[in-house]
């Protein structure tokens, strides 16, 4: 089956199907203005207050989940999550390598990690190594809640460049890696919506998760009771991306088995292939 196209559309969907970890620092440039980035920011919104933990919530003391990414008719990458627990933080990781021909065409190795504080939720910081191709950025945000600043300094590690900014952040706030966790943490309920603030690109925007049916899912990892989480946003990065799910184990951990972003010129499934727990 021939792959057209193939260098530029996987050069973002690994990376967007890490689904809140596709920032505007990673998205096609080419592309941009399809997804609407260039456009008049939307009307102010009212921010919502990040809830911790439900109590009696256990995070993983650690876990490694991997999953296989697949794009059409065959497994375009694989991508990690890796969780560790140290004091009150929770260490999160997460990896995205592209596999077989995509590979040869247009290598992708991206890196991301972040924390949050297991009692409250709030993201202790955020950063990334993106390659793509030739591209090569790493970035690294950071959060001063007590003086109500985030500041992000990126590095363009190809023309040896860096630039700082500073924003203002509210109290707490999750990030595009350790909010897909912080998810977890939350009572899921069909027909109950969570509301989250969200660091993105030096703004605060609100994520609506909206909780919508439970499902039996069917991974290499096992079979699974689920339930169906949409992320929906009037802004930032989850806005104009098209569609994007999460599943959950129907149980007290809420275990993310399967993600899936149904996008504009395809769909990019990501299929639980084992679970570690050492």
């Amino acid at each position: 089956m021939p792959l057209p196209n193939v260098r530029n559309r996987f050069r973002c969907p690994v990376s967007i199907l890490l689904i809140l970890l596709a920032s505007a620092a990673v998205v096609c440039p080419a592309r941009a203005q399809i997804l609407g980035l260039g456009a008049k920011p939307a009307a102010p919104v009212v921010i919502p207050t990040l809830q911790p933990p439900v109590p009696g919530y256990v995070f993983p003391e650690r876990e490694t989940l991997t999953f296989t990414v697949d794009w059409r008719v065959f497994t375009g990458g694989t991508a990690v999550f890796h969780l560790e627990q140290q004091g009150d933080l929770l260490r999160v990781s997460a990896t995205a390598d592209t596999a077989g021909a995509v590979n040869m065409l247009f290598p992708v190795v991206d890196r991301f990690q972040s924390s949050l504080d297991t009692k409250t939720g709030c993201s202790e910081g955020f950063s990334k190594q993106i390659q793509e191709g030739r591209r090569k950025i790493s970035s690294d945000l950071t959060f001063d809640y007590h003086a109500g600043k985030q500041t992000e300094v990126e590095k363009n590690l190809v023309k040896g460049t860096q630039k700082t900014q500073t924003s203002n952040v509210p109290a707490c706030v999750t990030d595009s890696l350790s909010g897909i966790f912080y998810v977890a943490s939350q009572p899921l309920v069909v027909g109950r919506d969570v509301g989250l603030p969200l660091a993105d690109a030096l703004r605060t925007v609100t994520v609506t998760m909206k909780v919508e049916a439970h499902e039996e899912v069917k991974t290499p990892a096992g079979t699974f009771q689920t339930i169906r989480v949409q992320p929906t946003a009037e802004e930032g990065v989850v806005k104009n991306r098209g569609a994007i799910w999460i599943w959950y184990t129907d149980d007290a951990r809420h275990m993310p088995v399967q993600i899936r972003a149904r996008l504009f010129w395809g769909t990019i499934t990501f299929h639980l292939q084992s679970v570690e727990t050492k």
